[in-house]
């Protein structure tokens, strides 16, 4: 059976991201429930850093251009969160480029402005190792 990669440290940020939406609701700015996921990843200890910067290589070289994401949790999960009615393809799109171009191997989306909370976990296959 194969284990899920990362699985404690994305069930944690998952928590958090459950009981911000439980408090809030849906309906808020995604700035909003990004101030309030900075404090309830505090509280749950999650050490993560916001606006984090990423990087992006073009066949080995890093480019000036860059991505900026919500978070980052335990130095190797981006987390980026929406308030959107739906989380289409393109917003997907985004987060499998951030793993790509960075080579970090997982991602959330989270989405607060559905009446439940949605999310979708992604992983960078390439950054994979064989067994």
């Amino acid at each position: 059976m194969n284990k899920l990669l990362l699985a404690n440290e994305t069930y944690k940020i998952i928590g958090a991201c459950m009981k911000v939406h439980k408090n809030l609701g849906n309906g808020f700015l995604e700035s909003v429930y990004q101030e309030a996921l900075e404090k309830e990843l505090a509280n749950a200890e999650i050490p993560f850093e916001r606006q984090k910067r990423l990087n992006i290589y073009y066949e080995g070289i890093k480019l000036d251009k860059y991505f900026i994401a919500d978070f980052v949790c335990f130095n190797k999960v981006i987390l980026e969160i929406k308030s959107v009615n739906y989380l289409g393809q393109s917003l997907k799109q985004q987060v499998i480029n951030y793993l790509k171009s960075t080579k970090m191997e997982v991602g959330l989306l989270v989405n607060f402005g559905e009446k439940s909370l949605n999310w979708k976990r992604f992983i960078n296959t390439s950054q994979r190792n064989p067994s």
